[in-house]
């Protein structure tokens, strides 16, 4: 029996068998572009050199898609790798819920609520997912917008109908916001950056794993981490530090997704933070490895609340 084709169902035909094609012709293309390369620049002769070949060798043979932000005030010092691209956030964004809170009060004058102390301790320091879909519902996405207006974090995309763990970060806007909380600005107040640090410095012991990775002793260490699986590209696995003593002020993000497992992106982060943090402040005691003591509850995004 001969079926008749409509020009519509033709043209949607002729369209796949096209598209099937396009595999094809890339083959016999040019190859395509190189994967992006670690791209270091430093005030300290040598240095940005080093930290170039070590982040790269950390990262040789990993699978996952990984990005990278280092920045050292002391000796002017940045890495990067992928900066502008995007990852869903999972918990990393409690510190930008942290910080768009502390934000707004200062625009009202006004110090936290024993209620908001208590959300926002729970937030930071043990990742509580409640807590911060109580504080997301009560800033409300024109305050988080608003923030990161001012903080410059243009690049990053609050999640939708309250589901924070899906917003849209990258490292360039991460980078932008260790900054903030470790040096006086006009957008939050020296109080609010030391709350910010007190409370990062305070993450329960099996959260402390990533860039803190490595750190010598008589650096301070303060630290968020994110954890997410999705069907779509695997876990996402992200941490990110600010440090400070021995004669550095540096703050490094990495970003990490398309992980089989959580432990497999927790290693590749540490890998990478262990290269830094030998290379900016090199020592031979002192540095230990944060591993989580227990598997920590998952960062999901938030169910909306009706």
């Amino acid at each position: 029996m001969t079926h008749r084709m409509s020009r519509r169902a033709r043209v949607l035909c002729a369209s796949l068998g096209a598209g099937m094609l396009i595999p094809l012709v890339a083959a016999t293309a040019p190859a395509a572009a190189a994967t992006p390369a670690v791209s270091c620049t430093s005030g300290k002769a040598g240095l940005a050199a080093k930290l170039k070949k070590d982040i790269t060798a950390a990262l040789s043979g990993r699978k996952g898609t990984v990005a990278v932000g280092l920045y050292d005030r002391s000796t002017n010092t940045t890495c990067s790798l992928r900066s502008t691209n995007a990852y869903d956030s999972a918990s990393v964004v409690k510190v930008t819920v942290l910080a768009t809170l502390l934000w707004d009060a200062k625009k009202h004058n006004r110090y936290l609520t024993s209620r908001e102390v208590s959300l926002t301790t729970a937030m930071i320091t043990k990742s509580d997912n409640d807590a911060t879909s109580a504080l997301w519902k009560q800033l409300g996405l024109t305050k988080i917008k608003g923030f990161l207006s001012a903080a410059g974090m243009t690049r990053t995309k609050p999640g939708a109908n309250g589901y924070w763990g899906l917003t849209q970060i990258n490292v360039q806007d991460e980078q932008k916001l260790l900054k903030l909380i470790t040096a006086k600005n006009s957008v939050l107040s020296d109080n609010s950056r030391a709350y910010t640090l007190k409370l990062m410095g305070k993450v329960v012991s099996s959260q402390r794993w990533g860039t803190p990775a490595g750190a010598p002793s008589g650096v301070s260490v303060h630290v968020k981490n994110g954890w997410l699986q999705r069907a779509t590209h695997g876990w996402r696995i992200h941490s990110v530090g600010t440090f400070n003593g021995r004669g550095h002020d540096y703050m490094i993000t990495v970003l990490t997704q398309d992980n089989s497992t959580m432990s497999y992106g927790v290693t590749t982060i540490q890998n990478v933070a262990k290269a830094i943090h030998k290379d900016l402040v090199p020592t031979t005691v002192g540095t230990k490895a944060f591993v989580p003591t227990s598997r920590p509850q998952e960062a999901v995004p938030a169910v909306p609340e009706s």
